[in-house]
């Protein structure tokens, strides 16, 4: 058996890979909400989100069951909502200057 030192390693190098791929995919999600609300379309698609979560089901091969996959990719969608929401609140801000 590896070290656990290691393995331990790779972990963290996994870590590293997940967080810039998660901040990327949120770049894209506050993208995605600026395009909507400057269209005038909803700012949220729970068809679109329901489509993303049974993909994600369908892709887990393990050891993570599709629930648990699930499960992540749900907070992953609040936090890329709250991010795009935060993004929203700062750039009307920017705009319009502070509410006084």
């Amino acid at each position: 058996m590896k070290p656990i030192r290691e393995r331990r390693r790779k972990i963290d190098g996994i870590d590293a890979r997940l967080v810039e791929l998660l901040n990327a995919r949120t770049r894209l999600a506050i993208e995605i909400a600026h395009y909507k609300r400057t269209s005038g379309m909803k700012a949220v698609s729970p068809a679109r989100e329901r489509a993303i979560l049974r993909r994600v089901r369908e892709a887990s091969v393990g050891p993570l069951d599709a629930e648990a996959i699930a499960r992540l990719f749900r907070a992953i969608l609040n936090e890329s909502r709250r991010a795009a929401s935060a993004s929203s609140s700062r750039a009307t801000t920017a705009a319009c200057g502070p509410y006084r």
